[in-house]
């Protein structure tokens, strides 16, 4: 390993669950070489078309491509065999062809692995060039690329202990749970910040804030289902409604008639950019889906929430994750149909007894681990440690 530079391939993507944390693990790594001096070489590979082209372009990061295989989801395994899939799975060993003659160049001192479908040829190639392999796992079900990866991975680190038991047998003595790398920014926020950045003066502090949240886009079920409660939940809360760029628009007409007193205590925006951290230091409980980022950042700040799962997520993964944290108290979970009445009984308690939204956000903080990036950053300088 050299002393001047670290070399790292990072792999990952298509969805912000993926990108966010590799992100945050490179700039974790970055910050603690320099401080000792040491530079970061770091090439990350991954698909034109994901998340990852525009944020590693974004961020400066060196890109490339490799040709990757999709699996089209199915419960029935006959339709697992549909021309498509067979037609991308054939795209796998020129893939990972690709992929080795990358890590062969770049000679990286290890790869970071975060999943999605360009993990699985850069993840095989790792093992073909005997690179150490990490392979993070964001949700507490393994996904397809990282179950796949499982067994060439060098170590298998995990962002919940629930996972573990999950694992291939071989896999499970190499796991570590170092918890999902959260920004470190959204750790720093103010709530006095949020008020007078986002001028917030109608609000009454004496009751709660709510923040809600169908992420960048909005989620058109979250926002009807608030809608529909709105006069009610503003009789007992302030409430910040993040409802995408999109909707903001109609959302406006159908609250134009709120009352001069709660339309000041209601503050409707398309989007929450850099001022995110101070809005959730402010509020005191979170409706939102439940996608591995956003728990990841609910439970190291220790937010009530109320849990609305993206029926359509991948594997039904966000409605696991969701139940996960409800058993523990930590979470209401509105799993199936969510309907207005039943958002009305679980924000219920949490806006009418402080001790129990209290219980809920420790609860919440239990299953938090803000410092989830510094300890993969150790598990990647271990694993290049012992390569020597």
């Amino acid at each position: 390993m050299s002393s001047e530079s670290f070399r790292l391939i990072v792999t990952g993507g298509g969805t912000g669950g993926h990108t966010y944390p590799a992100l945050t693990a490179v700039r974790t790594l970055q910050a603690r070489l320099a401080a000792e001096g040491r530079a970061l070489d770091v090439l990350w590979v991954g698909t034109p078309e994901g998340l990852e082209a525009r944020v590693t372009a974004s961020e400066g990061i060196p890109f490339t491509t490799v040709a990757t295989g999709k699996v089209r989801r199915s419960s029935n395994p006959l339709k697992l065999v549909s021309p498509a899939n067979v037609k991308d799975m054939g795209r796998v060993p020129l893939g990972v062809a690709q992929a080795r003659s990358v890590v062969a160049g770049f000679r990286p001192d290890v790869v970071l692995a975060t999943g999605g479908y360009v993990a699985v040829p850069v993840g095989l190639a790792a093992r073909m060039c005997r690179v150490p392999l990490v392979v993070h796992e964001q949700t507490v079900r393994l996904g397809l690329a990282n179950r796949g990866l499982a067994r060439a991975a060098t170590r298998m680190a995990l962002s919940s202990e629930a996972t573990l038991p999950l694992l291939p047998e071989s896999a499970r003595r190499n796991a570590v749970v170092t918890g999902n790398p959260v920004r470190p920014e959204v750790l720093t926020g103010q709530a006095d910040k949020a008020v007078q950045t986002l001028g917030l003066h109608g609000f009454d502090r004496r009751l709660p804030t709510i923040y809600v949240t169908g992420g960048a886009q909005g989620s058109m079920q979250i926002n009807t289902l608030v809608r529909d409660i709105l006069p009610w939940l503003l009789t007992y809360a302030n409430v910040i409604h993040q409802c995408g760029p999109a909707n903001a628009d109609a959302l406006r007409q159908a609250t134009a008639a709120l009352p001069a007193d709660q339309a000041g205590r209601y503050l409707l925006t398309g989007y929450v950019g850099s001022e995110l951290p101070d809005v959730l230091a402010l509020a005191d409980v979170v409706i939102s889906r439940s996608g591995a980022g956003t728990i990841a950042e609910l439970t190291a700040l220790g937010k009530a929430a109320v849990l609305i799962p993206l029926a359509s997520s991948a594997g039904n993964e966000q409605a696991h994750n969701a139940r996960h944290l409800e058993r523990a108290g930590a979470a209401v979970a509105l799993a199936g149909e969510a309907t207005p009445a039943s958002l009305r009984e679980a924000l219920t308690p949490l806006l009418s007894d402080p001790a129990a939204r209290t219980a809920m956000a420790n609860r919440a903080r239990e299953h938090g681990r803000p410092d989830a990036a510094d300890l993969l950053v150790n598990v990647l300088l271990a694993v290049a440690a012992d390569r020597g």
